[in-house]
Order: C-alpha cells, then structure tokens, then sequence
C-alpha cells in the first residue's frame, strides 16, 4: 500500500470521457500570476493576487480554490514536504517525521474550500458545463486529497476525496478535453496504478482505477507543455518519476527550467546539487 501514496500527491484523480467538445478558455491572467508566485514561495503575493481576484469576482469558484492551494503549497514548503527524497523512494516518505500543521492555516484551508464547493455548485446549477467551476470541483477535492494524506497521513480519507475528484475531473475533460491542467490528474493516476505490482492493480480496479505508465507520462507532458496553472508542478513531477525511473538526464533538464523560471524558489538549485552530489558519486 506505501507506493498508493504517490496517487495523492496529485491534486485528483481523473479520466478523459466522452463527450461534447468545448474550447476551453485560458484562467485569468492575476490567477496566473499568483500561482507564478507561489511556485517562486512569495506567497503573500499570491494571496494577494487571489484576494484580490475574489473582490472583484465574488461568484467565481476559481478563486477560493486559488486561495486554498496557495496556502496548501506554502504549508507543504513550509514542513519541507515537497522534497523530492520523500518521493523518490516510498521508505523516505513512510518514515519521515511527525508533522505538525499549523491549525490557523487549516481553518483557512477549510473555509476557503468550502467557499470555492459552494460557487461551483451554484455556478453548476446553472450550466452544468462550466469549466471553471467543474476543475474548481476537481480542485476542491484534490486538494482535500493532499491535506489528508500529506500532511495528516490518512489514507483511507485521502482516496476518499480522490475518488470524488476524479469524478468532477471526468466531467471537465468530457466538455473540455484541451483543458490541459487536468491531464496532470489523468496522467500520474496512470503512472502510478501503472507502477503498483499486479495484484495491487487488480484490487483497484474494483475501485474503477486502472492505469498505463506510458500513457501517463504522455499526459503529463500534455500537462507540461500547454497547461497553465499547473504546468510547472506537472514538470516537477516529470521529473521526480524520471529519478524514480533512473533516468537522472531527463530530470535534470526539467529541474534546469524549473530553476530558471522561478529563481527565488531554492527547491530546484537544491535537487540540482543532489543529482550533481549523486553522479559524483558513482
């Protein structure tokens, strides 16, 4: 079960239906903004960006959803979650310490999760194919994913929510199937089911869970290569599955534009220094 946990670390799990096709529009540029500065750690300037963003679009879903991921990813760097040596190998992230959440942050996490529920549901109710306010659903549950099992460590409830995010995930890709953030959701679900040990699969796949490992990392680069918010987390962890493949060159070059995109972000030079520290070592 150790190797499931790598199916929370995405923000939903989700699988392309069938269905009408839609364009789907590009988020708004101050959300682009804000979730640039979170991935570069300013997050008091992403807050603003979202806050902001919230004043001036009261009814949009996106924008609580933006709120609570800028305060997820700020409490994962803040308890040092999002280094790659917990995930490269499943023993370094079961025995990593104890954390402890700052319960300010998960009151606000909350609240604010519960805000973006209630706009998509409203926005829903009058147009079932609104795209905003089904991956801000998709989000939502995603989010409560990666809260509970990175930070609380409760699997059962994080596969939970998952399940629930792949099913608004599902619906987003039906009306919308060029709205690349969420082949991120599609694309590391498949890699990793793709990785388990046969048996592990056949048990999912009374869960309605299946996978392909080439297949996810196809959709991760649809992700990498044309997604907006989540474009650069995609690219992360591309890279994190090529260490995990030993495949040190392709990481690198993924980490090398993670570093030059967002220099104030010490995450990338640091993962830089390792592999460096690691072929120096053979």
């Amino acid at each position: 079960m150790r190797t499931l946990l790598w199916a929370i670390v995405v923000l939903l799990l989700a699988g392309v239906a069938a269905g009408q096709v839609t364009i789907a529009a590009a988020p708004p540029a101050s959300l682009e903004r804000g979730y640039s500065q979170a991935y570069n750690l300013d997050f008091d300037a992403a807050q603003q960006e979202f806050s902001t963003w919230q004043k001036q679009h009261p009814d949009d879903p996106l924008g609580p959803a933006s709120e609570a991921a800028g305060l997820l990813f700020s409490e994962l760097n803040r308890l040092g979650v999002l280094e790659s040596q917990f995930f490269v190998k499943d023993s370094e992230f079961t025995g990593r310490p104890k954390l402890n959440p700052d319960p300010a942050v998960k009151k606000r996490f909350a609240a604010a999760l519960q805000r973006a529920e209630q706009r998509a549901q409203q926005a829903l109710g009058k147009d079932q194919k609104d795209t905003a306010a089904l991956f801000a659903m998709a989000l939502v549950y995603g989010l409560r994913a990666d809260y509970a099992q990175l930070i609380e460590k409760r699997n059962l409830a994080s596969l939970s929510y998952t399940k629930d995010g792949s099913a608004w995930a599902q619906k987003l890709l039906a009306v919308a199937p060029d709205y690349y953030d969420a082949y991120l959701a599609t694309g590391f679900s498949k890699y990793v089911i793709g990785s388990l040990s046969a048996p592990m699969r056949w048990l999912l796949h009374f869960g309605g869970f299946s996978g392909d490992k080439g297949e996810g990392i196809r959709d991760l680069q649809l992700t990498a290569e044309h997604g907006h918010l989540l474009a650069p987390f995609a690219r992360l962890l591309l890279a994190i599955a090529y260490l995990r493949q030993n495949d040190a060159g392709k990481a690198r070059q993924l980490l090398m534009g993670l570093r030059d995109e967002f220099p104030d972000n010490p995450l990338f030079s640091r993962e830089l220094a390792r592999l460096d520290q690691a072929a120096a070592g053979k």
